[in-house]
């Protein structure tokens, strides 16, 4: 290959057609995604997966007791796509410390999530992933969740946390085009794990400031 990675995509930004159509849709008409209530247990689903560069059957029974966070995204071998996964992957010690696993979804083949991770990064692949990819090729479980796309046939960038106990407790669903935020993600995770530990309304603010205990100020006294 005679480009390199930024060299490539560098070009194709300046075309229409980038990023496999990965860019604001175009208005369509009205749709109703119906997604699973917050608070209530998880759809069950299981579907095979790349694990460590092999294809695995998983299932959401295997992540019972831990917290579990279900990454959708639309396409492989697309530019915002793996930026975004990367970043997760390679912070997952983070996430493996709040007792947290995380599984990305999409409706590609195993097979193509395979060539995809075996890609070089400098290629426009995934290279080594810590996490599962896994495949939902026929489109249960996006549908379940209620993030599929029926016109495209595609997942969209759906992210839920689910709880020790299964149950659904933060979802955030965006355009396409749109990436999603691992600090942001940490913070939520670490207010999901606060709350259940303390049983308690979770102040805002910071990551680092989640951690307070009843000496802190009263917010509402202010």
């Amino acid at each position: 290959m005679s480009k390199t990675f930024d060299s490539f995509f560098r070009s194709k930004i300046e075309q229409s057609d980038f990023c496999c159509n990965e860019q604001p849709q175009k208005p369509r008409k009205p749709e109703v995604h119906v997604v699973p209530a917050l608070s209530t247990t998880a759809p069950a689903w299981s579907g095979t997966a790349i694990v460590n560069l092999e294809m695995k059957d998983i299932s959401l029974n295997d992540y019972k007791g831990k917290y579990l966070i279900m990454l959708f995204y639309p396409y492989d071998f697309t530019f915002i796509c793996p930026t975004e996964i990367i970043q997760f992957n390679d912070r997952i010690e983070e996430f493996n410390k709040l007792g947290c696993e995380l599984v990305a979804i999409s409706t590609d083949s195993p097979y193509t999530h395979l060539a995809w991770i075996i890609t070089p990064r400098k290629q426009g692949g995934l290279g080594e992933m810590r996490m599962a990819v896994l495949s939902d090729k026929n489109q249960s479980i996006s549908r379940m969740y209620g993030i599929l796309d029926e016109e495209e046939g595609i997942s969209l960038k759906g992210l839920f946390i689910i709880d020790k106990n299964q149950l659904i407790r933060h979802i955030t669903i965006n355009e396409i085009c749109l990436s999603r935020s691992v600090d942001e993600t940490l913070r939520i995770l670490e207010m999901c794990k606060f709350v259940d530990e303390f049983g308690n309304t979770c102040p805002a603010g910071p990551r680092e400031r989640l951690n307070v205990t009843s000496n802190g100020p009263n917010y509402f006294n202010i």
